[in-house]
Protein backbone atom coordinates (compact mmCIF):
# COMPACT_ATOMS: atom_id res chain seq x y z
CA UNK A 1 0.00 0.00 0.00
CA UNK A 2 1.11 3.79 -0.67
CA UNK A 3 2.54 5.67 1.58
CA UNK A 4 0.09 8.26 3.57
CA UNK A 5 2.59 10.88 2.44
CA UNK A 6 2.93 10.79 -1.39
CA UNK A 7 1.76 13.60 -2.83
CA UNK A 8 -0.72 14.06 -5.52
CA UNK A 9 0.80 14.39 -9.35
CA UNK A 10 -1.12 17.64 -10.76
CA UNK A 11 -0.98 16.34 -14.52
CA UNK A 12 -0.54 19.70 -16.24
CA UNK A 13 -0.91 17.97 -19.66
CA UNK A 14 -3.88 15.88 -18.32
CA UNK A 15 -3.32 12.78 -20.16
CA UNK A 16 -0.74 11.53 -17.41
CA UNK A 17 -0.63 7.77 -16.05
CA UNK A 18 1.11 8.90 -12.97
CA UNK A 19 -1.27 9.48 -9.58
CA UNK A 20 1.29 10.33 -6.87
CA UNK A 21 4.89 10.19 -5.79
CA UNK A 22 7.10 10.59 -2.87
CA UNK A 23 10.83 11.24 -2.69
CA UNK A 24 13.65 11.06 -0.73
CA UNK A 25 17.55 11.99 -1.30
CA UNK A 26 18.08 8.96 -3.52
CA UNK A 27 14.64 7.35 -4.74
CA UNK A 28 11.56 7.83 -5.94
CA UNK A 29 8.27 6.12 -5.61
CA UNK A 30 5.69 6.87 -8.43
CA UNK A 31 2.38 5.70 -8.30
CA UNK A 32 0.42 5.16 -11.16
CA UNK A 33 -3.32 5.67 -12.10
CA UNK A 34 -4.05 1.82 -13.58
CA UNK A 35 -2.12 0.35 -9.94
CA UNK A 36 0.93 -0.11 -9.03
CA UNK A 37 3.64 1.95 -7.04
CA UNK A 38 7.07 1.69 -7.78
CA UNK A 39 10.51 2.67 -6.44
CA UNK A 40 13.34 3.93 -8.70
CA UNK A 41 16.66 4.26 -6.68
CA UNK A 42 20.17 6.09 -7.84
CA UNK A 43 21.75 3.07 -7.05
CA UNK A 44 19.94 1.30 -9.94
CA UNK A 45 18.82 4.59 -12.47
CA UNK A 46 21.37 6.68 -11.88
CA UNK A 47 21.47 9.88 -9.32
CA UNK A 48 21.06 11.63 -13.02
CA UNK A 49 17.75 10.31 -13.64
CA UNK A 50 16.43 10.47 -9.91
CA UNK A 51 16.84 14.04 -10.01
CA UNK A 52 14.92 14.64 -13.33
CA UNK A 53 12.30 12.15 -12.06
CA UNK A 54 12.09 14.48 -9.01
CA UNK A 55 12.47 17.85 -11.11
CA UNK A 56 9.34 16.47 -13.48
CA UNK A 57 7.20 15.27 -10.79
CA UNK A 58 7.29 18.41 -8.66
CA UNK A 59 6.55 20.57 -11.49
CA UNK A 60 3.62 18.18 -12.48
CA UNK A 61 4.95 17.82 -16.27
CA UNK A 62 6.32 15.49 -18.28
CA UNK A 63 7.19 12.53 -15.62
CA UNK A 64 5.23 9.68 -17.32
CA UNK A 65 6.92 10.53 -20.86
CA UNK A 66 10.58 11.04 -19.31
CA UNK A 67 10.28 7.09 -17.81
CA UNK A 68 8.94 6.19 -20.95
CA UNK A 69 11.50 7.39 -23.03
CA UNK A 70 14.66 6.28 -20.77
CA UNK A 71 14.58 2.02 -20.99
CA UNK A 72 16.67 2.17 -18.08
CA UNK A 73 14.50 3.66 -15.93
CA UNK A 74 11.27 1.75 -16.95
CA UNK A 75 13.23 -1.26 -16.57
CA UNK A 76 15.07 0.05 -13.10
CA UNK A 77 11.79 0.28 -11.18
CA UNK A 78 11.26 -2.42 -8.03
Amino acid sequence: MPSPTMKSYHDRGGDSGIAAYEYGADWIRIRFRKGGTYDYRSSIIGAAHVRAMKRLADSGRGLNTYINMHPEVKEGCR
